[in-house]
């Protein structure tokens, strides 16, 4: 029996409660335990300016570029059931529901999902944590490339160091020149690596004493 074709999706991760960094390389491992997944990617760490509400803490930003088995029911329903897995491990990391660009024990988004464009109802299990608090979260529907991919530097630039030369589908710039032109109309100091993955420890070590690049991913 031949191996079921494989769907690359990129996902970011954000946090800013607790240990941010740890929790977001739980989140990580969580990722690598899904069935029919295999993380092939981590960039390196970001602390990030809070984005829409800016009266709390500083972010930590990553992205993870993971092979995903597809299924007989189509990439919409893929996508809808890798949303589904996001939604339990940002529960199991803590996640509470607050109000909208509030701060976050644990948050993961589904940015890419192979060449797809996806436009579609969520199912119950895959709404927002955020949906009760929220009445904008619990009409979202699931759009992929991610809504807000072009627009936030904190997920550009992690996703730039997995994926610098791909271009999204519906786009006509690569995630490099996006994350470029972002970049030059934020304030300074808005962003800033603060570390590398080591995938043999499976966590982030400071800036400057992981390797020199993030680990794996493809354009």
């Amino acid at each position: 029996m031949s191996a079921r074709p494989t769907v690359r999706a990129y996902i970011g991760l954000g946090a800013n409660l607790g240990d941010a960094a740890a929790t977001m390389a739980s989140g990580v491992a969580a990722l690598e335990a899904l069935p029919g997944v295999a993380v092939r990617g981590v960039s390196r760490l970001y602390a990030t300016a809070p984005w829409g509400f800016t009266d709390q803490p500083e972010f930590r930003n990553a992205a993870a570029g993971l092979d995903v088995a597809g299924g007989t029911a189509g990439a919409e329903a893929d996508a809808l059931d890798l949303l589904a897995s996001l939604k339990a491990i940002e529960r199991s990391g803590g996640r509470q529901a607050r109000a909208r660009w509030g701060p976050r024990e644990l948050d993961l988004d589904l940015l890419l999902f192979g060449r797809h464009r996806i436009d579609v109802d969520r199912s119950d299990d895959a709404r927002s944590i955020d949906a009760d608090a929220d009445p904008t979260k619990a009409a979202k529907r699931l759009e992929v490339p991610h809504r807000h991919l072009r627009e936030r530097l904190f997920v550009l630039a992690p996703l730039a160091d997995l994926a610098p030369r791909l271009v999204p589908p519906g786009w006509t710039e690569t995630i490099d020149t996006r994350r470029r032109i972002v970049a030059a109309a934020e304030p300074p100091g808005s962003i800033r690596v603060v570390g590398q993955w080591d995938p043999a420890s499976g966590r982030w070590l400071p800036a400057g004493d992981g390797p020199a690049t993030s680990s794996g991913g493809a354009s």
